[in-house]
């Protein structure tokens, strides 16, 4: 398959993934007081990703293993970091701009434990597969072709993998999210991806992106704590 073709394939079937894993999750009620909304949406998205990357397996190379704890370190870091200091200047921008500062509709209606569960660990891998595992393996060839950014090459599929799992945010719109909570979920999200996908990239390795994006995940699992000690 050529390259371009790899790119117009890897958008529509990523696209195609997560909207019907969002269309149809969202209508299955399990009727269980500890699993969330979101759970079947995330199970969908994770069995139509290793569909796809099964089906297009001659076109792709999915690889995931245990990664070394020396290798980690820096990723969780860098992850933790950018996390935090992008929501404090997003923070300080609404209100500069006189905006309110919104939380996560979701993330309001779980408790410590569900947040944990399912969105630092679930989430992250369901997305995580089908974005980067999917998506950017598939048009991986295109690697040569990027910018440099801090003195690192970002390479072209690190970059449209990153876009798409930010834009792919823009869901939220179904939840009633205000614009300004959309702008600051799609910036964080774009940018986390870009380090996602670039320490799979370097390690050849899903299980990167998924740690990097566990990292990000992190200030909800705060949050969630936060809120539950102050009811």
């Amino acid at each position: 398959m050529k390259n371009n073709l790899k790119i117009v394939y890897g958008l529509v079937i990523t696209t195609v993934i997560f909207l019907l894993a969002n269309f149809i999750g969202s209508k299955v009620q399990l009727n269980n007081i500890f699993i969330v909304d979101s759970f079947m949406v995330h199970t969908l998205m994770l069995l139509l990703s290793i569909f796809a990357i099964f089906v297009m397996r001659k076109n792709l190379s999915y690889t995931i293993s245990w990664p070394k704890f020396k290798n980690i370190l820096r990723p969780i870091a860098i992850g933790i970091v950018v996390t935090i200091v992008i929501n404090i200047v997003m923070t300080v921008v609404i209100k500069l701009v006189g905006g309110n500062i919104e939380g996560h509709a979701l993330l309001a209606k779980m408790n410590p434990l569900q947040v944990i569960v399912f969105v630092f660990f679930y989430a992250s891998i369901a997305e995580e597969i089908l974005f980067r595992g999917f998506l950017m393996n598939l048009i991986s060839p295109l690697k040569e072709n990027g910018i440099t950014l801090l003195k690192r090459k970002i390479s072209l599929p690190v970059i449209i993998s990153a876009i798409a799992f930010g834009l792919a945010h823009l869901i939220l719109l179904s939840t009633g999210a205000g614009a300004l909570l959309l702008v600051r979920i799609v910036l964080f999200t774009t940018i986390l991806g870009l380090i996602a996908g670039y320490y799979q990239e370097k390690y050849n390795n899903n299980a990167y992106s998924i740690i990097v994006h566990m990292s990000g995940n992190l200030l909800a699992v705060l949050g969630a704590f936060l809120m539950n000690l102050n009811p």
